[in-house]
């Protein structure tokens, strides 16, 4: 039986506990949540060398100001590459994990970009040889699928989005994709607390919710969920689950 109890250890920063001077998903980011506490969320991609590294998008341009088509480049083509004009460079995965260093779990968001299986192949070579708490989700239910099929020890969780914007957010609620994948969470949007699909889910396994911005939506949704995925540091609940 999996234990997913560390899920709930305390509330989750959304690509690190960031703000105005510190980006999303850098190292900056992440020792921030950690002094905190806080679990780490987290995004992949993979490079066309092979390197995985920790962004959000699938090119540069919106925390760069750089053009660059992430599966198209080389870490060498983006490593100077600085996020939002900060010291703030991308990070790899080894280095995201070798900073984390087993202090806090890690929900690892695997993003879709390019055909499944070559990302997760990557992706297992280094969580392997990870001794800290983690688990992998992602909206790509191959993905997931993937996991259960070559890792099933993983905690894998799949993710469900309010609107629907392309064929995954339209399938991620059926009830046999869920039967194929077998996710053992779900993360999805606040929005769908009141979801029939989504409820009733929540009697048998996690639900985690995203994203919290303000302590308004804090106090709406923090006893409706497994647990919240909040979006800065300017919003902090320090000791929720103390």
């Amino acid at each position: 039986m999996k234990n997913l109890d560390f899920l709930k250890s305390n509330l989750i920063a959304h690509r690190g506990l960031h703000n105005k001077d510190i980006p999303e998903n850098s190292i900056k980011a992440f020792k921030n949540a950690i002094k905190y506490n806080y679990i780490i969320e987290l995004d992949v991609h993979l490079l066309k060398d092979n390197t995985i590294i920790v962004f959000h998008d699938d090119n540069t341009k919106r925390m760069t100001g750089i053009n660059k088509v992430l599966k198209n480049s080389t870490y060498d083509e983006i490593k100077d590459l600085k996020l939002k004009n900060t010291n703030q460079k991308i990070p790899t995965l080894e280095e995201t994990l070798k900073t984390i260093n087993e202090k806090v779990p890690v929900i690892i968001e695997l993003k879709y970009d390019q055909k499944t299986g070559l990302l997760e192949k990557e992706l297992v070579k280094i969580l392997d040889n990870y001794k800290g708490k983690f688990c992998i989700k992602s909206f790509n239910p191959l993905s997931i699928r993937w996991f259960k099929k070559h890792r099933p020890n993983y905690i894998r969780g799949l993710l469900i989005n309010y609107k629907k914007k392309n064929l995954f957010d339209k399938i991620n609620l059926n009830k046999l994709t869920r039967f194929l994948c077998k996710p053992d969470f779900i993360s999805c949007s606040y929005k769908l607390h009141n979801n029939k699909t989504i409820k009733k889910y929540m009697k048998k396994k996690p639900v985690l919710a995203w994203t919290i911005k303000n302590n308004e939506n804090f106090s709406l949704y923090k006893d409706k969920f497994y647990n919240l995925i909040i979006d800065n540091d300017e919003f902090i609940n320090k000791g929720y689950y103390e």
